[in-house]
């Protein structure tokens, strides 16, 4: 039976899971009103840890505790069926029963749904999410961003011991995610629960994610803050995977240990970048020079019609305009700078500068804002 208390006990456990030819190894760890995103491309694995999870795919080997309650353990020969795992699952295509209206959507995991303390509960839920007046809706009745709503309260209604969201916030519109992040958010506060989300979306991971696990190919590459594995993440293979826009590999011309930056150099390109304590000539090329992969994300540049030098920002480039692209919720500019550098703006900025292509601009950014990558751990 369903317990209907919250039980702030964190979820945990490694997987082993074996699809046909695709191999998938993974462990995880996550506390009470902690979300752990899950992150890489399609097929990379991340749906498929969910499912194991669930109890909708049988892995190899492994051990999975939900609430307390070990679910899975190959060791022993523990399977708890899925109905019985506590979960709160949840994915884009919300899974909604059409022949029921919202409020019975909402209730049916309850086995108290006509009780008082159901009642009350369906209240809370429909309070939380802004769902007053719609109970005797179908779903089909409702916008999308309101199937959302009441998708999320029926994972919640039984007060679940951990919830899986499978990108479920994939097909709305960006305001819209925004606004459903924020709702989550305050959802936990008041009612913790291990949450882990399976995303794509950089913004979507930084803004819901208390730990980040990027995975690709079925294996972590590394889990952290968000902030240090999305913004400034020390390995090759997974700056590519985060999208970091700027990569360029340099050569160091001159280290400042005073200043604590180098000076970096490559074709048609000088950068001032910090100083990496291990580069050493062991590291570098066969011709003996040390190289260096520097990333820099697009929106830490600034972007300026003259040379602002009386910033402190060490590197001042100038460059041509060479393409201008809508990339919600902004607009991603490449200037040639000697080599491609990608830059991103919000929309006010491209129209009060009246950025086009063809135009001289000059990109500024700190030296802090270069971070460097480690190609050999990529």
């Amino acid at each position: 039976m369903i317990n209907n208390q919250t039980v702030e006990t964190h979820a945990k456990g490694w997987v082993e899971c074996r699809v046909s030819n695709f191999h998938l190894e993974t462990e995880w760890e996550v506390e009470p009103g902690q979300v752990l995103v899950l992150f890489g491309p399609s097929g990379a694995g991340k749906s498929t840890t969910l499912r194991a999870i669930a109890g909708l795919l049988r892995p190899v080997r492994g051990h999975v505790e939900v609430g307390g309650q070990v679910v899975y353990d190959s060791g022993d020969g523990t399977w708890v069926p899925t109905h019985e795992r506590r979960l709160g699952y949840l994915t884009q295509q919300y899974h909604l029963f059409p022949h029921l209206k919202v409020a019975a959507n909402i209730a049916f995991g309850l086995p108290d749904r006509n009780s008082p303390t159901g009642r009350k509960r369906f209240s809370e839920l429909s309070s939380l999410f802004q769902l007053e007046g719609l109970e005797e809706r179908y779903p089909w009745e409702l916008s999308g961003g309101q199937q959302q709503r009441v998708a999320l309260a029926r994972a919640l209604a039984s007060r679940p011991a951990m919830l899986l969201l499978d990108e479920p916030f994939a097909s709305l519109d960006a305001e819209l995610r925004r606004t459903l992040r924020r709702e989550l958010r305050d959802m936990l506060a008041q009612s913790p629960v291990p949450v882990m989300l399976v995303t794509h979306d950089r913004e979507e991971a930084l803004a819901l994610g208390d730990s980040v696990q990027v995975i690709n190919e079925g294996r972590t590459l590394v889990t952290g803050d968000p902030l240090d594995v999305l913004g400034q993440p020390g390995q090759g293979r997974v700056a590519r995977l985060v999208g970091v826009e700027n990569l360029f590999d340099l050569e160091v011309q001159e280290r400042n240990p005073r200043d604590g930056t180098m000076s970096c150099v490559g074709p048609g390109l000088q950068l001032e970048v910090p100083l990496d304590s291990h580069t050493s000539a062991n590291a570098g090329s066969e011709d003996g020079t040390d190289r260096v992969t520097v990333g820099i994300r697009a929106s830490d540049i600034i972007l300026a019609k003259e040379d602002l030098a009386g910033s402190s920002a060490r590197n001042r480039l100038p460059g041509q305009v060479v393409s201008v692209e809508s990339r919600p919720p902004g607009y991603a500019v490449t200037l040639d700078c000697g080599q491609p550098l990608h830059c991103h703006i919000t929309g006010a900025a491209l129209e009060k500068m009246g950025i086009r292509t063809g135009q001289r601009l000059w990109a500024v950014f700190k030296a802090s804002s270069c971070f460097l990558v480690d190609e050999e751990r990529g």
